[in-house]
C-alpha cells in the first residue's frame, strides 16, 4: 500500500530507528514512546488489521511475538517483565492500519491498561 506510513518505512522511503529485520518482520523505534522501551514489530507483507489475518497467518505472528520477546530481553526486560499489545480498529486505539506488536518495557505497568 503505497500511503501506508508503515509500509513505507520498510521499504526505507521514511526514516525510522531500526532495530531488527530478516525475511518477514521489520521492527523500529516507536516515534512516541510510551515507555522507555517501545519498539513495534511490523510484518513486511502489509495486513491491515488482525481480522484480516488468515490460517496460513499463524506463523507470522507468532514470529512476531518471538521477535518482541528478543527485543525486550535484549533491553534487559526479560526477567523484570515487558508488555505485548496489539490494537485492532479505531476503537481499540489502532492508528496506523498495518499490524503491528507495540513492545513496552523499561518501566511498572498498570493494569487495565487504558
Amino acid at each position: 500500500m503505497e500511503s501506508c506510513i508503515f509500509c513505507r518505512i520498510r521499504d526505507d522511503e521514511l526514516p525510522a530507528r531500526k532495530v531488527y529485520e530478516d525475511e518477514l518482520v521489520v521492527a523500529f523505534e516507536d516515534l512516541n514512546p510510551q515507555a522507555p522501551t517501545h519498539v513495534l514489530v511490523i510484518p513486511r507483507r502489509h495486513i491491515a488489521t488482525l481480522n484480516d489475518l488468515q490460517p496460513d497467518d499463524e506463523p507470522l505472528v507468532g514470529h512476531m511475538l518471538a521477535v518482541g520477546a528478543k527485543m525486550a530481553a535484549q533491553r534487559g526486560h526479560a526477567a523484570r517483565g515487558w508488555r505485548a499489545v496489539f490494537n485492532n480498529q479505531r476503537e481499540a486505539g489502532q492508528t496506523v492500519f498495518h499490524i503491528h506488536l507495540h513492545v513496552l518495557g523499561g518501566r511498572p505497568m498498570e493494569w487495565p491498561p487504558g
